[in-house]
């Protein structure tokens, strides 16, 4: 069974750092396309970054130049994500998701949406104080 397990979350100050982590366990398969996303009550899921197995990238507006998304894999295979936040402000506050999308060959859409990704974690939270 494959589950994703995040970690990493906190709270920070405005203008700190916070660095997620994502670990997909219970499967050495590559060709993901891997996602984070967030959310705060009330408002959809948004999409925040993705990278292909290519290692090519894609970012909302929100947050580029800021966060950078990456990825590697660890002894057994496993397919690990990461999201470096820098600069954080306020209104970067929410519940951080890792996703991974099975189905692409390991590309993502650059307009990448919840719906493209099978597998997500549960939820990690950042909290931004001003």
């Amino acid at each position: 069974q494959v589950q994703l397990v995040e970690s990493g979350g906190g709270s920070v100050q405005a203008g700190g750092s916070l660095r997620l982590s994502c670990a997909i366990n219970g499967s050495t398969y590559r060709r993901y396309c891997m996602g984070w996303f967030r959310q705060v009550p009330g408002n959809e899921r948004e999409g925040v970054a993705a990278i292909d197995t290519n290692g090519r990238t894609t970012y909302a507006e929100s947050v580029k130049g800021r966060f950078t998304i990456s990825r590697d894999y660890a002894e057994n295979d496993e397919t690990k994500l990461y999201l470096q936040m820098n600069s954080l402000k306020p209104e970067d506050a929410a519940m951080y998701y890792c996703a991974a999308d099975p189905a692409g060959g390991g590309y993502c859409r650059a307009d990448f949406v919840p719906e493209d990704f099978g597998y997500w974690g549960q939820g990690t939270q950042v909290t931004v104080s001003s």
